[in-house]
């Protein structure tokens, strides 16, 4: 199983933390070390859920923003179909979504989702070869 390294460095310090808990929760007076261990485990569960439902709340949420963006290019570029896309992998924002135009093939813009009224382009990627950055759906006042 390969993790990506966030996630290594996420599961080291949450092992971490858990382990001071109940190593702690172990040295302390007989008579709290039961609150202790309850304390301790209480926690414990709260993280492992935690990491249960964040990649359910993130894909929720992407789902959510992908919607967002779509009504918005549908009134800034009215009559013109696009295909949305996202980067891959832990290290990039999901939150950030790459455009590719019909009438441009190869031109990706990069839309930033905060919420319906926050959308912002911040980004672009050309195809090979083109000596200009300025695209047909280039708008430089969101940068």
């Amino acid at each position: 199983m390969n993790l990506h390294p966030i996630t290594v460095i996420e599961i080291t310090f949450t092992m971490l933390f858990i382990s001071a808990l109940f190593a702690t929760a172990f040295f302390i007076p007989k008579k709290k070390r039961k609150l202790g261990f309850y304390t301790a485990g209480i926690l414990t569960s709260l993280v492992l859920v935690f990491f249960m439902i964040r990649p359910l709340w993130i894909h929720y949420q992407v789902s959510i923003k992908k919607e967002q963006l779509t009504h918005y290019l549908t009134n800034q570029y009215p009559g013109e179909e696009w295909n949305i896309t996202q980067n891959i992998g832990r290290q990039y924002n999901p939150y950030i979504f790459l455009v590719e135009f019909q009438n441009e093939k190869g031109w990706n813009y990069h839309y930033y989702v905060k919420d319906a009224l926050h959308i912002t382009q911040n980004g672009l990627s050309t195809p090979d070869g083109v000596d200009h950055i300025e695209g047909k759906h280039y708008q430089p006042e969101d940068w």
